[in-house]
């Protein structure tokens, strides 16, 4: 193994499990934010010589355009017509952290990204706007946006639960 791959092999050890958050967060299913975290390795890897020196900002932002790329594909609207075995069971304990789940999977997705990144990540506006390809006035806007919209969705989802 080069230097290259070993340096790659520390980053990926070092980084995973928070790209793997940010990623469900993004996207609302562990198994999806796997599959998405891959992607970005991936990518990083292949342009592992031109982004050494920063790899992790270069990470976070393929991550976030694999998500919203990934989200605007077609078969993301299929549904299974069958059980899935790990469905949660009705019984389930319906608290506060599953309703903002819900409400944060509801957010269009560079709405969610703009919120995750600089909330959940809390990053600086200026460095959403660099990763998300946008102004920091769209990143306050999107922000701002999706703020409101969740305190509806977390609203209607406690008010449904009474």
């Amino acid at each position: 193994m080069g230097d290259r791959d070993l340096e790659f092999a520390a980053f990926v050890d070092a980084n995973a499990a928070r790209l793997r958050r940010t990623a469900y967060l993004l996207c609302g299913d562990w198994h999806r934010a796997e599959d998405l975290v891959q992607v970005a390795f991936l990518k990083v890897y292949k342009s592992w010589s031109k982004v050494a020196a920063s790899p992790l900002g270069y990470a976070m932002q393929t991550l976030t355009n694999t998500v919203i790329d990934e989200s605007r594909r077609f078969w993301r609207n299929e549904r299974p017509t069958y059980p899935l075995p790990d469905a949660v069971s009705a019984s389930y304990d319906q608290d506060a952290s599953m309703d903002l789940r819900r409400a944060m999977a509801a957010l269009p997705p560079r709405q969610r990204a703009a919120i995750v990144l600089r909330y959940w990540e809390d990053l600086p506006i200026a460095e959403v706007a660099r990763l998300l390809d946008c102004t920091e006035g769209t990143v306050k806007s999107q922000c701002a946006k999706g703020l409101a919209a969740l305190r509806g969705l977390v609203a209607d989802q406690l008010e449904g639960h009474r």
